[in-house]
């Protein structure tokens, strides 16, 4: 899903060069990761099941993790910023869609490795690695993001200073939800290495694969946190947004 970056004035301004650069590549790197954890469950790890076969079943949580819980994420964040003539209400709605669609990869990600654990036998206990408890907190506050992003900009009514308090806010626990949602699907993928990969620390195929992942989950995040908080890349309000403007959003 590339996204478009303005009209031709927007796209001469020589602040917006780098940005474009950036961006493109943010896309670029996104959607790499996303063919790469295809392919490593694909060539390494059976590819896809359901319940009948639990292990299989298993690598639904992997890719729809990266790409609802990373790609579409780390878009919703940034769409603002990549679609800057575009009027701020469609933003906005636009912004909740993509929140929405990643919820619900989300949970069939959380369906599918509960299924694993739970339906083999003997049956694998949950919630007992790092890996779990950071990645349940990032969904837990990307949720709870979500239902105040919700009530305050989307439904009518919110008093206008209590939008320009929360604003802060809802910027830094969309970005603290999304690093958390980075680094826990990091240490997912080491996780997944050492007990599925067989001499690991030789360095197959599989190995240096998830590798390559990792790396590309990290620079993925950086460039998305970067583009998100660099002023000068800051939208700048349109005609159109006169009545819809908040003081100092992500925009």
């Amino acid at each position: 899903m590339l996204f478009t970056l303005g009209n031709n004035k927007s796209n001469m301004d020589p602040m917006l060069i780098n940005f474009k650069v950036l961006y493109v590549l943010t896309q670029l790197c996104g959607l790499t990761m996303i063919v790469l954890v295809g392919t490593w469950i694909g060539q390494h790890f059976g590819g896809l099941g359901g319940t009948d076969n639990p292990k299989q079943e298993f690598n639904w949580h992997p890719l729809f993790m990266t790409i609802g819980f990373i790609y579409l994420y780390g878009n919703s964040i940034l769409i603002y910023r990549g679609f800057r003539t575009t009027r701020k209400k469609t933003l906005k709605l636009t912004h909740a869609g993509i929140h929405m669609a990643a919820f619900v990869l989300t949970v069939i990600a959380l369906k599918t490795v509960f299924d694993s654990h739970n339906l083999v036998d003997p049956p694998i206990p949950n919630m007992y690695s790092l890996h779990s408890w950071l990645g349940l907190s990032a969904v837990i506050i990307f949720c709870l993001q979500y239902v105040a992003g919700f009530m305050a900009f989307l439904v009518p009514g919110m008093r206008e200073n209590y939008k320009i308090a929360l604003m802060p806010l809802h910027i830094y626990f969309g970005l603290f939800g999304f690093v958390l949602a980075i680094a826990s699907a990091v240490m997912g993928l080491t996780e997944k290495a050492i007990f599925a990969i067989p001499n690991y620390s030789t360095l197959p195929s599989a190995g240096v694969l998830a590798n390559i992942i990792g790396v590309l989950y990290v620079v993925f995040g950086g460039l998305v946190v970067y583009l998100a908080t660099e002023p000068s890349y800051k939208r700048k309000p349109i005609p159109e947004d006169t009545a819809l403007l908040t003081a100092n959003g992500n925009e």
